[in-house]
């Protein structure tokens, strides 16, 4: 069975003047001229693509508005450093991205977290790791005919985007639960937009959340989930 991507499935406190907007071009002024201030005792958990960041044709290919990452600075020292990126991409693209912001994040939907005070948390689970690795010349197979198919190798996670071919979408859930059968024991399959995920099971973006709210800065704070 494919599941449905819920990152906010623990926490769902998003007013709609909360939204995070997608301008070209991003700065304090015209975020406080857009939306009421954000409170600073809120906690902040952004989710990247598709909220801070357009949606591309290849994942490599996302632009990073201007100002964001010098807004994402400000506001995350307003609370102390409780603002936490929430994303399905490596730490390691996470920070090229956002340069110079370096601040708590998540990534491999929190198969990697790094806390505020920058000390790292990495899941390992070796039966996944080595079903992933039985699993990468499969996808990369049935990617590999040039329809429009691209396999994204984090690692820790396999994700196969077919936005490019819209019309393979059936093929493809009926190709990827038959791998998920195969591997139910080490993976789960995740459907997003246009795209389908194996991950190792246990990890997801509320349960990242989770583990920054046990922790300062975060605890004791109102979790506001932008995504």
């Amino acid at each position: 069975m494919v599941e449905e991507s819920r990152s906010d499935q623990a926490f769902s406190v998003r007013p709609a003047a909360e939204k995070c907007a997608t301008h070209k071009d991003v700065s304090l002024t015209l975020a406080e001229s857009w939306a009421p201030p954000l409170d600073p005792l809120w906690a902040l958990f952004l989710d990247v693509d598709g909220t801070l960041l357009e949606i591309a044709p290849r994942p490599e290919l996302v632009r990073v508005p201007d100002g964001l990452p010098s807004l994402m600075v400000r506001l995350s020292a307003q609370r102390e450093g409780a603002l936490a990126l929430i994303s399905g991409r490596p730490l390691a693209q996470l920070d090229r991205l956002f340069q110079p912001w370096q601040g708590a994040a998540a990534g491999l939907h929190g198969l990697e977290r790094r806390r505020a005070d920058g000390t790292l948390d990495c899941l390992v689970d070796g039966a996944s790791a080595a079903a992933l690795d039985r699993l990468r010349p499969k996808l990369a197979a049935l990617a590999a005919d040039g329809t429009g198919l691209i396999l994204e190798d984090k690692g820790g996670t396999l994700a196969l985007h077919y936005r490019a071919a819209p019309q393979r979408a059936p093929e493809i859930r009926a190709v990827v639960e038959a791998l998920q059968r195969e591997f139910a024991s080490a993976l789960r399959l995740i459907a997003g937009k246009m795209v389908v995920e194996f991950r190792p099971p246990g990890v997801d973006k509320g349960r990242a959340i989770a583990a920054f709210l046990a922790e300062p800065p975060f605890r004791g704070r109102r979790p506001v989930f932008v995504g």
